[in-house]
């Protein structure tokens, strides 16, 4: 039986979690605030444990263990020091070899010039290879406890698959093209090949921002990109569609900036959208999810005022990348805005420095379409391809590059 004294306790705690969180989570701490006897507060309070074993931090549900948790907390740091550190030092080794090659690095050199370059020091692959076990170990503590832990959360997204407020749809039966199935970011099996993809992809993205552009955990990124997203020049945003959405943090941030628009974020993934549709619901923000390719996803023609893309393109074939401008122009209304959002597209040539980076990006963080990426002049592409630039445009996120289009009649 529950006493007195640990009904007040549990009261002040689930208002503390109301006031940071909203949706299906803060509707559970709210009946445990309310209660009217303890046997009622236990049951709130059992519900609210099944939503989140272990509280919240603001909107991030906290992982399922402190040691799980403890794990996440060490890539995290380590990853901060790598990048500030390890990778300076790298960077120290590449200039060696390039000052004794005669190398000017600001000179544009190719990926065969920077591979010659890479095997003249080991040490310039120092960053690689810390940089690589950490990834490495981010994914399978999370991974392990996922699987380990596969019923809890199977029936968790089971509970919320045809829940609000939003909409999911899956198509399990759809062909999964093979250039999605690669293992981005060396992610264990990838957004389509593993049922918690959604969730690892979550935490260990966490990881990720946190080690190189600073904390997202609040999907602070996410919603300072889609508070500058520019709209069409009529002002009317009913419908907003966010190609390649992933776990569907920038479709939830463009949803709670345009709470009255009907938005769409699809992606490939069906474990990706899955979770972020269980996100969304438990967050109470009404933004929809569907299993679609980005370059067929079967909206009706001139359908949405606004469609973008969280850097979905460099993760495409190029060709891909090409049909799903043709498809955002195909589902985009004239005068509407397209804005896709992904790194400056720097050519098949670059400084020593930058190309170094590329290279290992490419080859131990398995981005496998990188280079056809940068090989594609993007914003002149989409200019041909129905839409009027406008200029200036401006970035969403400061190191990518600034990509804002209209539609033309």
């Amino acid at each position: 039986m529950i006493g007195r004294r640990q009904l007040f306790g549990a009261a002040a705690m689930s208002l503390a979690v109301a006031h940071t969180m909203h949706g299906e989570l803060a509707a559970a701490a709210a009946e445990v605030a309310k209660s009217a006897s303890p046997e009622q507060a236990a049951d709130s309070m059992h519900k609210m444990a099944r939503l989140a074993p272990r509280g919240t931090n603001g909107r991030l549900v906290r992982l399922g263990t402190l040691n799980l948790e403890s794990q996440q907390d060490f890539t995290m740091a380590f990853r901060q020091m790598q990048a500030q550190s390890v990778r300076k030092a790298s960077m120290a080794a590449l200039d060696r070899v390039l000052e004794a090659e005669g190398v000017d690095p600001a000179t544009p050199i190719t990926v065969e010039e920077m591979r010659a370059l890479v095997e003249k020091d080991p040490a310039i692959g120092i960053a690689a290879k810390t940089w690589l076990a950490n990834q490495q170990i981010t994914w399978k503590t999370l991974q392990d406890y996922f699987h380990a832990n596969a019923d809890q959360y199977l029936s968790e997204m089971e509970s919320t698959d045809k829940t609000g407020p939003g909409a999911l749809v899956l198509s399990p039966n759809m062909n999964i093209p093979e250039y999605t199935r690669h293992e981005i970011h060396i992610q264990p099996g990838g957004y389509v090949g593993d049922p918690f993809a959604g969730h690892m992809y979550l935490y260990g993205t966490n990881s990720f921002y946190y080690g190189n552009r600073g904390s997202n955990e609040q999907d602070e990124i996410h919603r300072s990109a889609a508070a500058k997203l520019p709209v069409p020049k009529d002002g009317k945003v009913r419908r907003i569609l966010d190609m390649g959405c992933g776990v569907g943090q920038y479709t939830v941030a463009l949803k709670e900036r345009f709470p009255d628009a009907e938005v769409w974020g699809i992606d490939i993934g069906g474990p990706m959208v899955r979770f972020a549709h269980m996100r969304a619901a438990k967050l109470g923000i009404g933004a929809n999810f569907a299993q679609k390719l980005a370059e067929d996803t079967g909206f009706p023609d001139g359908h949405f005022d606004i469609v973008s893309s969280y850097i979905i393109h460099h993760e495409l074939p190029a060709q891909k990348t090409l049909a799903v401008i043709d498809e955002a122009r195909r589902v985009t209304r004239p005068g509407g805005v397209y804005y896709p959002l992904d790194f400056n597209s720097g050519g098949t040539r670059m400084p020593a420095h930058q190309m170094y980076g590329r290279w290992w990006d490419h080859r131990w963080n398995n981005e496998v379409w990188s280079f056809e990426y940068h090989s594609v002049p993007f914003s002149e592409e989409i200019g041909k391809r129905g839409f009027t630039e406008v200029k200036p445009s401006v970035a969403l996120l400061q190191g990518f590059g600034a990509r804002h289009f209209v539609r033309v009649a």
